[in-house]
């Protein structure tokens, strides 16, 4: 059979417990036509590029699918139909992406990241830029040399 890989973008204001509904009607459907989902990913409610039907954020759900296409066609299907459903896309692939997705290894990224406590500019070594020898600022270097021109017109 073939597989495929569909993310679907569930509205901010739907609960955790109604994106997991969904997900599990989905599945069913999936099941119900002879296929079967192979891994199920929650990515969280994550801020949106630009806004779909007045949304900024939504929840994320990704799934692999090993099914005929007449199951992904009925699961399309049903998410035009529900009005939680933002946005849905499934890509065939060749094959599933052993382990987690690239989405929540960069979330485990982000959460090690967090917890070293890094994270900005400032932490680096040799602190801001004002920190450096000769100093940063304008003022530090002081009064501003004239330029030949201007220093031939003064000597006139």
């Amino acid at each position: 059979m073939p597989l495929y890989e569909h993310v679907f973008l569930a509205r901010q204001d739907a609960s955790t417990q109604q994106v997991e509904e969904l997900t599990t009607q989905m599945t069913g459907i999936v099941e119900g036509l002879g296929g079967k989902v192979t891994k199920t990913e929650n990515w969280g409610v994550r801020s949106l590029t630009y806004r779909m039907n007045k949304n900024r954020k939504a929840h994320f759900v990704l799934m692999n699918i090993d099914a005929p296409s007449a199951a992904v066609t009925e699961i399309e299907r049903q998410e035009r139909i529900s009005e939680d459903v933002i946005r849905y896309l499934t890509v065939r692939v060749e094959e599933h992406e052993e382990g987690p997705s690239a989405m929540m290894r960069k979330a485990d990224r982000d959460r090690e990241r967090d917890d070293r406590g890094g994270g900005f500019r400032g932490d680096r070594e040799g602190g801001f830029r004002g920190d450096r020898e000769g100093g940063g600022f304008r003022g530090d270097r002081g009064p501003r040399r004239p330029r030949e021109d201007e220093a031939a017109a003064v000597e006139e």
